[in-house]
């Protein structure tokens, strides 16, 4: 046995170990940044589209098309930051008007009434999921200082999209800048392959970014009207905010609609509980009820299957292994990766007969 080839082995293996340690580590530390590199790259696929059109329709050279286009972009950003900059301001002016006791007390009335109208028909909501007793021990001031908390988190938000959007102005600007980083890392044989696959993956996540603006855009309207109808202040800004939550697939629309629920309540807290705020609640929740079923069973299978051209089954399954592997991030980023993927895959692996069921469509 040849001792040296054993040493040489034991620490050629723990020089692995230590480097990918050493490689967690750091990314571990640079998290902000991957995430920030992460953003930029998606902000550029979305804005291709209009540097493409700028240097093709209009002749402009690409630095121009480039800087025009992170204009609309940051215009877009802006305008969509001072639409809820009245929003806080509004329910953070409701939400200081709230008397505490009197909410408390109107919702545990409301309860009463409806336990003693369902032991009527043999069901008792004491021994229910519903039961409401717990509302005792809750102190409700923490409410007022909910959006209080904003305004502390507005500063971070804000360099972060500063970074975003000058890191995109160069992803843009240098368009095979991520592919010439990403080239240095494949070796030279598969360059061409890699090169085919990258425009691929491009060209198919820009459809799927284009056709999520679609997705959002048709809720934003379906929304608005509906809170428009409803009388609910700042109905614009709720419904934008509610439709874009839609991004977070599963999570994300019911977090929007008890969002839409509570901040429509909140704008009508000097009301009647039982008589406007509860019955404005109601059809708040029937018409994002309906929101989501136009969107779930006509607006989704339409994007998914005209741009990343896959079933909205296999979206389905690869959404949900995402959510269960890596969260709620692994949701937004599970349909992206996968198409990433089903392109790679078909470019170096065609022969594979998983492989090319999974990619005929491409």
């Amino acid at each position: 046995m040849d001792y040296k080839e054993i040493s040489k082995g034991i620490l050629r293996s723990i020089a692995i170990l230590t480097a990918i340690c050493i490689g967690l580590f750091l990314l571990n530390e640079i998290q902000i940044l991957i995430s920030y590199l992460i953003i930029a790259a998606v902000v550029s696929l979305i804005g291709r589209p209009f540097v493409n059109f700028f240097t093709n329709k209009l002749k402009l050279k690409n630095t121009t098309a480039s800087i025009l286009t992170m204009g609309i972009l940051t215009g877009i950003v802006i305008g969509i930051i001072s639409l809820f900059v009245p929003l806080v301001i509004e329910q953070g002016k409701n939400l200081s008007l709230l008397d505490v006791d009197s909410f408390k007390e109107n919702i545990l009335f409301l309860y009463s009434e409806l336990s003693s109208y369902l032991i009527s028909y043999g069901f008792s909501l004491d021994n229910s999921i519903f039961n409401l007793n717990w509302l005792n021990n809750i102190d409700f001031t923490f409410l007022p200082e909910i959006l209080n908390s904003v305004g502390k988190t507005l500063g971070n938000l804000t360099i972060g999209i500063l970074s975003v959007m000058f890191i995109s102005f160069f992803f843009l600007k240098d368009s095979k800048l991520i592919l010439n980083s990403l080239l240095v890392l494949i070796p030279k044989k598969s360059n061409k392959k890699f090169k085919k696959s990258f425009d691929s993956i491009s060209v198919l996540l820009s459809r799927y970014f284009a056709g999520l603006i679609l997705q959002i855009f048709i809720l934003f309207i379906i929304y608005t009207i509906l809170l428009l109808i409803i009388g609910t202040p700042n109905a614009i800004v709720i419904a934008f905010l509610c439709s874009l939550l839609n991004l977070i697939p599963f999570i994300g629309p019911f977090i929007g609609g008890i969002l839409m629920i509570l901040l429509t309540m909140s704008s009508h807290i000097t009301q009647d509980f039982s008589t406007v705020i509860l019955a404005k609640a109601i059809y708040v929740a029937i018409g994002f009820a309906i929101g989501q079923v136009i969107d779930n069973f006509f607006s989704q299978p339409f994007i998914f299957s005209n741009s990343v051209r896959s079933h909205p089954l296999e979206i389905f399954i690869v959404i949900i292994s995402g959510g269960l592997l890596f969260g709620a991030v692994g949701m937004i980023a599970a349909v992206p990766s996968y198409t990433a993927l089903k392109v790679i895959g078909k470019e170096f692996l065609s022969e594979n007969r998983i492989v090319k069921e999974l990619t005929k469509n491409l």
